[in-house]
Protein backbone atom coordinates (compact mmCIF):
# COMPACT_ATOMS: atom_id res chain seq x y z
CA UNK A 1 0.00 0.00 0.00
CA UNK A 2 3.06 2.47 0.67
CA UNK A 3 4.84 1.34 -2.08
CA UNK A 4 1.31 2.57 -4.17
CA UNK A 5 0.71 5.43 -2.37
CA UNK A 6 4.56 6.83 -2.83
CA UNK A 7 4.88 5.68 -6.34
CA UNK A 8 0.97 7.72 -7.18
CA UNK A 9 1.94 10.52 -5.69
CA UNK A 10 5.57 10.85 -7.52
CA UNK A 11 3.49 9.98 -10.76
CA UNK A 12 0.87 12.70 -10.01
CA UNK A 13 3.39 15.58 -9.21
CA UNK A 14 5.40 14.56 -12.99
CA UNK A 15 1.72 13.95 -14.64
CA UNK A 16 0.72 17.72 -12.87
CA UNK A 17 3.75 19.55 -14.50
CA UNK A 18 3.17 17.76 -18.11
CA UNK A 19 -0.36 19.16 -17.91
CA UNK A 20 0.52 22.53 -16.89
CA UNK A 21 3.09 22.88 -19.58
CA UNK A 22 0.50 21.17 -22.30
CA UNK A 23 0.98 20.93 -25.91
CA UNK A 24 3.88 19.13 -27.14
CA UNK A 25 5.60 18.86 -23.66
CA UNK A 26 3.10 16.78 -22.40
CA UNK A 27 2.16 14.81 -26.12
CA UNK A 28 5.78 13.52 -25.52
CA UNK A 29 5.08 12.33 -22.08
CA UNK A 30 1.89 10.59 -23.23
CA UNK A 31 4.36 8.94 -26.12
CA UNK A 32 6.87 7.66 -23.89
CA UNK A 33 4.58 6.13 -21.75
CA UNK A 34 2.27 4.62 -23.88
CA UNK A 35 5.34 3.31 -26.32
CA UNK A 36 6.14 1.39 -22.49
CA UNK A 37 2.35 0.20 -22.58
CA UNK A 38 2.75 -1.54 -25.90
CA UNK A 39 6.46 -2.56 -24.89
CA UNK A 40 5.05 -4.70 -21.97
CA UNK A 41 1.90 -5.89 -23.82
CA UNK A 42 4.20 -7.52 -27.07
CA UNK A 43 6.53 -8.35 -24.59
CA UNK A 44 3.92 -10.63 -22.23
CA UNK A 45 2.78 -11.85 -25.62
CA UNK A 46 5.18 -12.82 -26.80
CA UNK A 47 6.46 -14.81 -23.53
CA UNK A 48 3.44 -16.81 -24.13
CA UNK A 49 4.73 -18.25 -27.40
CA UNK A 50 2.86 -15.64 -29.69
CA UNK A 51 3.94 -14.16 -32.68
CA UNK A 52 3.16 -10.46 -32.60
CA UNK A 53 3.53 -7.83 -35.52
CA UNK A 54 5.89 -5.01 -33.33
CA UNK A 55 6.19 -2.37 -35.29
CA UNK A 56 2.78 -1.60 -36.82
CA UNK A 57 1.46 -0.48 -33.28
CA UNK A 58 4.85 1.72 -32.55
CA UNK A 59 3.58 3.22 -36.55
CA UNK A 60 0.51 3.73 -35.88
CA UNK A 61 1.15 5.48 -32.66
CA UNK A 62 3.95 7.94 -33.79
CA UNK A 63 2.44 8.86 -37.14
CA UNK A 64 -0.55 10.00 -35.45
CA UNK A 65 0.78 12.46 -32.75
CA UNK A 66 1.69 14.67 -35.02
CA UNK A 67 -0.75 14.53 -37.60
CA UNK A 68 -3.52 14.80 -34.92
CA UNK A 69 -2.12 17.59 -33.60
CA UNK A 70 -1.83 19.45 -36.37
CA UNK A 71 -4.50 18.52 -38.89
CA UNK A 72 -7.78 16.64 -37.32
CA UNK A 73 -8.90 13.75 -35.50
CA UNK A 74 -10.15 12.69 -38.17
CA UNK A 75 -6.80 10.73 -38.65
CA UNK A 76 -7.54 8.13 -36.46
CA UNK A 77 -10.15 5.92 -38.70
CA UNK A 78 -7.48 5.70 -41.64
CA UNK A 79 -4.41 5.44 -39.26
CA UNK A 80 -5.80 2.00 -37.97
CA UNK A 81 -6.80 0.97 -41.08
CA UNK A 82 -3.84 1.05 -42.73
CA UNK A 83 -1.62 -0.54 -40.19
CA UNK A 84 -4.36 -3.32 -39.45
CA UNK A 85 -3.81 -3.67 -43.10
CA UNK A 86 -0.29 -4.04 -42.90
CA UNK A 87 -1.02 -6.92 -39.93
CA UNK A 88 -2.87 -8.69 -42.32
CA UNK A 89 -0.09 -8.35 -45.19
CA UNK A 90 2.82 -9.61 -42.67
CA UNK A 91 1.20 -12.64 -41.23
CA UNK A 92 -0.35 -13.39 -44.23
CA UNK A 93 3.13 -13.25 -45.79
CA UNK A 94 4.97 -15.74 -43.10
CA UNK A 95 5.75 -19.36 -43.79
CA UNK A 96 2.56 -20.39 -41.14
CA UNK A 97 0.42 -17.52 -40.94
CA UNK A 98 -2.37 -17.90 -37.97
CA UNK A 99 -5.01 -16.03 -37.17
CA UNK A 100 -3.95 -15.69 -33.52
CA UNK A 101 -1.06 -13.63 -34.69
CA UNK A 102 -3.63 -11.60 -36.37
CA UNK A 103 -5.12 -10.57 -33.42
CA UNK A 104 -2.35 -10.19 -31.09
CA UNK A 105 -0.98 -7.92 -33.58
CA UNK A 106 -4.26 -5.97 -33.68
CA UNK A 107 -4.96 -5.70 -29.76
CA UNK A 108 -1.74 -3.44 -28.69
CA UNK A 109 -3.61 -0.49 -31.36
CA UNK A 110 -7.10 -1.13 -30.17
CA UNK A 111 -6.44 -1.63 -25.93
CA UNK A 112 -2.93 1.24 -26.49
CA UNK A 113 -2.73 2.87 -29.18
CA UNK A 114 -6.20 3.90 -29.86
CA UNK A 115 -6.31 6.15 -26.70
CA UNK A 116 -3.29 7.12 -26.75
CA UNK A 117 -4.70 8.72 -29.94
CA UNK A 118 -7.88 10.25 -27.85
CA UNK A 119 -5.18 12.31 -25.66
CA UNK A 120 -3.47 13.74 -28.73
CA UNK A 121 -7.53 14.60 -29.70
CA UNK A 122 -7.48 16.36 -26.40
CA UNK A 123 -4.41 18.42 -26.89
CA UNK A 124 -6.60 19.72 -30.26
CA UNK A 125 -8.90 21.43 -28.34
CA UNK A 126 -8.33 25.23 -29.49
CA UNK A 127 -9.65 26.56 -26.33
CA UNK A 128 -6.49 25.79 -23.22
CA UNK A 129 -9.06 26.01 -20.27
CA UNK A 130 -11.34 23.53 -22.10
CA UNK A 131 -7.98 21.68 -22.65
CA UNK A 132 -6.69 21.37 -19.19
CA UNK A 133 -10.31 20.28 -17.93
CA UNK A 134 -10.87 17.25 -20.13
CA UNK A 135 -7.17 15.95 -19.89
CA UNK A 136 -7.66 16.26 -15.83
CA UNK A 137 -11.07 14.65 -15.97
CA UNK A 138 -9.53 11.80 -17.84
CA UNK A 139 -6.82 10.88 -15.22
CA UNK A 140 -9.15 11.79 -12.04
CA UNK A 141 -11.49 9.99 -13.01
CA UNK A 142 -9.44 6.83 -13.85
CA UNK A 143 -7.20 7.36 -10.59
CA UNK A 144 -10.09 8.07 -8.26
CA UNK A 145 -12.43 5.40 -9.25
CA UNK A 146 -9.33 3.27 -8.73
CA UNK A 147 -8.52 4.47 -5.66
CA UNK A 148 -12.28 4.36 -4.37
CA UNK A 149 -12.49 0.61 -5.73
CA UNK A 150 -9.17 -0.19 -3.63
CA UNK A 151 -10.66 1.48 -0.09
CA UNK A 152 -14.02 -0.06 -0.12
CA UNK A 153 -13.32 -3.19 -1.77
CA UNK A 154 -11.36 -3.63 1.29
CA UNK A 155 -13.21 -2.24 3.84
CA UNK A 156 -16.75 -4.14 2.87
CA UNK A 157 -15.29 -6.97 0.71
CA UNK A 158 -17.94 -9.58 0.29
CA UNK A 159 -19.13 -10.80 -3.45
CA UNK A 160 -16.50 -10.76 -6.33
CA UNK A 161 -16.82 -9.45 -9.44
CA UNK A 162 -14.79 -11.20 -12.15
CA UNK A 163 -12.86 -14.38 -9.74
CA UNK A 164 -11.70 -16.16 -12.98
CA UNK A 165 -9.82 -12.89 -13.56
CA UNK A 166 -9.19 -11.19 -10.81
CA UNK A 167 -9.68 -12.45 -7.52
CA UNK A 168 -9.61 -10.26 -5.79
CA UNK A 169 -11.73 -7.65 -7.22
CA UNK A 170 -15.27 -7.40 -5.41
CA UNK A 171 -18.82 -5.77 -6.63
CA UNK A 172 -18.65 -3.75 -3.48
CA UNK A 173 -15.31 -2.41 -5.03
CA UNK A 174 -16.43 -1.90 -8.21
CA UNK A 175 -19.28 0.33 -6.79
CA UNK A 176 -17.09 2.51 -4.76
CA UNK A 177 -15.05 2.77 -7.46
CA UNK A 178 -17.86 4.08 -9.38
CA UNK A 179 -18.91 6.38 -6.90
CA UNK A 180 -15.29 7.61 -6.82
CA UNK A 181 -15.24 8.55 -11.02
CA UNK A 182 -18.31 10.65 -10.50
CA UNK A 183 -17.27 12.59 -7.44
CA UNK A 184 -13.71 13.09 -8.84
CA UNK A 185 -15.53 14.48 -12.05
CA UNK A 186 -17.63 16.81 -10.42
CA UNK A 187 -14.99 17.90 -8.24
CA UNK A 188 -12.85 18.52 -11.58
CA UNK A 189 -15.68 20.47 -12.88
CA UNK A 190 -16.42 22.24 -9.75
CA UNK A 191 -12.43 23.78 -9.52
CA UNK A 192 -12.18 24.59 -13.19
CA UNK A 193 -15.69 26.44 -13.20
CA UNK A 194 -15.56 27.91 -9.98
CA UNK A 195 -11.73 29.34 -10.35
CA UNK A 196 -11.56 29.59 -14.32
CA UNK A 197 -14.75 30.24 -15.10
CA UNK A 198 -15.74 30.48 -19.32
CA UNK A 199 -18.46 29.92 -21.11
CA UNK A 200 -16.66 27.16 -22.68
CA UNK A 201 -16.95 24.37 -20.19
CA UNK A 202 -19.80 21.90 -20.59
CA UNK A 203 -22.55 21.84 -17.96
CA UNK A 204 -21.89 19.66 -14.55
CA UNK A 205 -24.67 16.53 -15.59
CA UNK A 206 -22.76 16.04 -18.42
CA UNK A 207 -19.16 16.10 -16.56
CA UNK A 208 -20.82 13.74 -14.27
CA UNK A 209 -22.28 11.67 -17.20
CA UNK A 210 -18.66 11.51 -18.26
CA UNK A 211 -17.65 10.19 -14.45
CA UNK A 212 -19.78 7.15 -14.90
CA UNK A 213 -18.90 6.33 -18.48
CA UNK A 214 -15.10 6.81 -18.07
CA UNK A 215 -15.34 5.07 -14.82
CA UNK A 216 -17.42 1.89 -16.19
CA UNK A 217 -14.80 1.77 -19.22
CA UNK A 218 -11.49 2.08 -16.53
CA UNK A 219 -12.65 -0.72 -14.39
CA UNK A 220 -13.48 -3.02 -17.65
CA UNK A 221 -10.23 -2.00 -19.16
CA UNK A 222 -8.42 -3.11 -15.63
CA UNK A 223 -10.12 -6.53 -15.61
CA UNK A 224 -9.31 -7.08 -19.64
CA UNK A 225 -5.92 -6.11 -18.36
CA UNK A 226 -5.91 -8.56 -15.96
CA UNK A 227 -7.17 -10.93 -18.49
CA UNK A 228 -4.37 -10.17 -20.54
CA UNK A 229 -2.22 -11.14 -17.63
CA UNK A 230 -4.22 -14.18 -16.99
CA UNK A 231 -4.07 -15.20 -20.43
CA UNK A 232 0.27 -14.80 -20.92
CA UNK A 233 0.81 -16.24 -17.30
CA UNK A 234 2.39 -13.44 -15.18
CA UNK A 235 1.49 -11.62 -12.24
CA UNK A 236 2.60 -7.88 -13.92
CA UNK A 237 3.56 -6.41 -17.20
CA UNK A 238 6.62 -4.79 -15.64
CA UNK A 239 8.73 -3.57 -12.74
CA UNK A 240 8.31 0.23 -13.74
Amino acid sequence: MTQRIVTGALMLIALTGLMLLGGWYFAVGALIAVTLCIYEELRALRAHGHHPVAWTSYAALYISAPLMMYFSSVVIIPTLSIVSFCVLLVVMRRDEPTLTDVMVSILPMLTLVLPGMCLFGILDTPLRRMQAMLLTLVFAIAVGGDTFALFVGTWIGGKKLCPRISPHKTVSGAIGGLLGSVLMAWLVGYLFMRYLPTQAFPPMWSILALGLIGGIAAQMGDLFASMVKRHCVIKDFGNL
